[in-house]
């Protein structure tokens, strides 16, 4: 299989998959476009794992084949992700072993791990989002990489984080609480349902939990934005277009926190592509 056919196989996946995303990665040159297609490619099947059916011993099992596959020194020919991120690897200083964070984080969500601190939640969004931050960065460059690392994990803990407030509701769905037992108790709230899958905390209390999170949120994006001057114009215009996109979902849940607990907020493809002009102009910086 030819690594070309193989990395279009990638941008079908970011473009069905990865679709916030998307409008980041088409700002982005070609080459730069198909190895950070790669990378999102391998993250999402990472994420399908973790968030699949079936038993969790059996999907444990599939993030342990994942992590193998990772460490080959030679691709599976058959594998067309994995071809195209190791020719990616081949031609941009992209970190592989990030990936293994992800898919320990991936396996955190498995096991049903709770977070009791706020410490602790930002551990596991560094492992999820942090990760692919940094692998991000691998294949944007930067000028100062030492400095710029630091600052492309804070912008996935931002992301990660504002992922988190939009999907309340549906990751308690499936028993997953993210948002940290201190703040929980500190805001005298449970996050319980009700028959109807309603929370029974009361909408004061959980507009303020929900503010006092987005606050969170935001305090990363202001440090993770630090990064967009160490890059180039278009890998600037790529990630001020996520930053974008996210930050004004964020912005969405501020405003209307009882309803965000009540259904998934979403940017329309209109104003997704208005965040994408603005930042290709530098008005999104």
């Amino acid at each position: 299989m030819s690594v070309s056919v193989a990395y279009r196989h990638c941008e079908r996946v970011v473009r069905t998959r990865a679709r916030n995303f998307s409008y980041g990665i088409r700002l982005l040159p070609p080459p730069k476009r198909r190895a950070l297609s790669a990378v999102y490619a391998f993250a999402r099947r990472i994420d399908d794992i973790g968030d699949g059916e079936g038993p969790a011993p059996q999907r444990l099992a599939r993030l342990s084949q994942a992590r193998s596959a990772l460490r080959e020194a030679v691709p599976d020919r058959s594998d067309l992700v994995l071809v195209a991120l190791r020719d990616a690897a081949i031609r941009y200083p992209i970190p592989l072993s990030a990936f293994e964070e992800l898919i320990d984080g991936c396996a955190a969500d498995v096991r049903g791990s709770v977070y009791a601190s706020p410490d602790d939640l930002v551990a596991y969004c560094r492992c999820v989002a942090g990760s692919v931050g940094r692998l991000s960065l691998g294949v944007f460059g930067a000028e100062d990489p030492p400095a710029a690392a630091p600052l492309a994990d804070a912008l996935g803990v931002a992301l990660q984080l504002t992922n988190i407030l939009r999907d309340v509701r549906e990751d308690r769905r499936v028993g997953r609480i993210y948002l940290p037992a201190e703040d929980l108790s500190r805001f005298g709230c449970t996050l319980d349902v009700d028959a109807d899958g309603g929370f029974t905390d009361t909408p004061q209390r959980l507009t303020e939990l929900m503010r006092y999170e987005v606050d969170r949120a935001r305090e990363w994006y202001e440090r993770g934005v630090r990064l967009l001057p160490l890059l180039d114009r278009r890998s600037a215009a790529c990630t001020a277009a996520m930053t974008g996109i996210y930050r004004s979902l964020l912005d969405r849940i501020a405003a209307d926190p009882v309803g965000a607990l009540g259904t998934r907020f979403a940017l329309s493809p209109w104003d997704k592509t208005l965040v994408a002009a603005r930042a290709l102009t530098g008005a999104g910086r």
